[in-house]
């Protein structure tokens, strides 16, 4: 069980050190939306930073959100909801609410919702919803191609960005350790990296990056 954990935690690191380097390459913010469906909670990570953190919805037992790792492939500001045959215009009966944020994953994405007392619990039938401030903030500070990584229970990674399911958000600003033993010495080439860049660049964002979804054991 160890042995897999840590292989399991070397992979997310060097896949993610990996589009991270891609993004700072190009100068370029790298952005990943997390959604922890167990607390409930959305993530926006930013170079390494806790940006934003708001509640949702997520799907319902009969109905559950996918899990894995998706992008932002459609953005529509007050969108029209087509539904077995019936379409609804925007406007506050709208099930979307005003923005939609389209996955890859077909027919589903993050949005609003006509009911708002629903956010916060499994309710959906698999979007993740939001309340129409946080959706309006949250569509202003993404773009399509964003990463979108739904998580199904809690785990580490969600852990250090939402906290144990007590205190959600408490993680701020991401800590830059790695766990060495998992990514095969991230770690030392983080800390070296961090170092070098001291007094004259800001850190490579991949390391950040990594850290935000890697925690060290």
């Amino acid at each position: 069980m160890k042995t897999l954990k840590l292989s399991r935690l070397a992979m997310v690191a060097g896949t993610v050190v990996a589009m991270a380097t891609a993004a700072w390459a190009q100068g370029e913010p790298k952005r990943v939306i997390v959604v922890s469906l167990e607390d409930r909670k959305l993530g926006l990570v930013e170079d390494g930073q806790v940006k934003k953190v708001y509640s949702v919805a997520v799907g319902k037992p009969s109905t559950p959100s996918p899990v894995g790792t998706f992008t932002i492939e459609r953005r529509v500001a007050n969108p029209t909801y087509h539904h077995g045959g019936k379409s609804i215009p925007p406007g506050p009966g709208n099930p979307v609410g005003t923005r939609w944020m389209g996955l890859s994953k077909h027919g589903y994405g993050i949005h609003g919702t006509n009911e708002p007392k629903s956010i916060g619990k499994a309710a959906s039938h698999g979007c993740i919803r939001m309340a129409k401030a946080d959706l309006e903030e949250l569509y202003g500070l993404v773009a399509e191609g964003d990463t979108v990584e739904l998580v199904g229970e809690r785990n580490e990674e969600t852990a250090q960005l939402f906290g144990n399911g007590q205190n959600p958000g408490a993680a701020g600003t991401v800590q830059t350790a790695m766990a060495a033993q998992a990514a095969g010495g991230v770690q030392s080439a983080a800390r070296s990296a961090v170092h070098e860049a001291n007094g004259t660049e800001k850190a490579n964002p991949a390391v950040l990056v990594a850290a935000a979804l890697v925690t060290s054991l």
